[in-house]
């Protein structure tokens, strides 16, 4: 293989400048654009898994949608193994590229038996020659996840939380992936759950060398799965960076109060560590500060905040950082 397509293939996934404006209805024939994602680029190697986290309202979740095309994008490139993602490719690539939604309670037909919700991918993709066939995959997905077979002819409202959002990932999981977007895939489930579903895509990982974009908030369940960390802030990210390095070491002032507010279990440690409690609300979306969106929180912010948003820049080691003070 040339170095060329060894290059063009070091990442399965790669974002450039992707936008995604929803118009909002202000008067009569009149529109303003809420801009939920405003040029964000990133890129995911083979296996890997990207955290993205923020606040609620800062977009994460319409990026995991516009990569798979469930929003058409606004503007911007998404690129999946070296080949453009668009209206056209987007249908054959749904096989490649698949989503865990974060309500297990309303992304479940009520109406359909888990047999046929699992089955549902392999009917629209045709991934099997006859019933005999379908049914031992769909046993075998449900068996991956940790669901017995008794439960396929049961219905979504018999299950439990956990349970419900098994049968997401093993459905997800049924035209074998090589990328699937978690949104929030564990948010809605108990503590306890939540280490058992985490463990479950760590093992699927390792086992079908999936890749993952983990959207979520709680940033020690973020830290515990993902190889690096995109931290969002208003439709743009801030900062990215390794896992370890971006929680040991932020730069951006964003990041710093976010992990400041994490919860320690050691209260002498909880003590010591000091709080960054941010001044200000958060601006609306549909009303923009000029330049870099953070500067109305901030106590660093500048002048140049105010007239120039700052890019993403590269600090060393692949950490990336947009702040003009930091």
């Amino acid at each position: 293989m040339s170095k060329d397509a060894l290059n063009k293939n070091e990442y399965l996934i790669e974002v450039k400048d992707l936008k995604q404006y929803f118009p909002i209805k202000t008067g009569f024939m009149k529109s303003v654009p809420l801009k939920a994602v405003d040029g964000v680029s990133f890129s995911i190697k083979p296996g890997e898994t990207l955290g993205l986290v923020g606040e609620s309202g800062c977009g994460k979740t319409t990026v995991g949608r516009t990569l798979l095309h469930l929003y058409n994008p606004t503007s911007g490139e998404i690129l999946f193994d070296g080949k453009p993602v668009n209206k056209n490719t987007i249908h054959e690539m749904r096989k490649e590229m698949q989503m865990v939604f974060q309500d297990p309670y309303s992304s479940l037909n009520p109406r359909m038996t888990v047999e046929d919700i699992i089955g549902e991918p392999l009917d629209v993709h045709k991934l099997y020659s006859g019933k005999e066939e379908r049914r031992e995959k769909i046993l075998e997905l449900m068996k991956t996840v940790g669901l017995n077979a008794e439960h396929a002819t049961r219905y979504a409202h018999e299950f439990s939380g956990g349970q419900r959002q098994r049968i997401g990932i093993a459905r997800a999981l049924a035209t074998n992936p090589r990328f699937i977007v978690c949104d929030e895939a564990v948010s809605a489930l108990d503590v306890s759950i939540q280490a058992q579903v985490i463990n479950m895509f760590e093992e699927l990982q390792e086992k079908l060398g999936m890749a993952y974009l983990f959207i979520a908030h709680d940033l020690l369940v973020v830290r515990h799965i993902s190889d690096r960390i995109a931290v969002m802030y208003l439709g743009r990210i801030v900062e990215i960076a390794d896992a370890d390095e971006l929680c040991d070491a932020p730069v951006h002032p964003y990041t710093q109060s976010l992990l400041s507010a994490v919860p320690y279990p050691d209260p002498k440690m909880a003590k010591e560590r000091e709080r960054i409690v941010l001044e200000g609300d958060v601006p609306s979306p549909m009303n923009m500060p000029s330049g870099c969106a953070f500067r109305t929180r901030c106590k660093y912010a500048t002048e140049k905040c105010a007239a120039e948003c700052p890019p993403l820049t590269d600090r060393g080691n692949g950490h990336q950082v947009a702040c003009w003070n930091k």
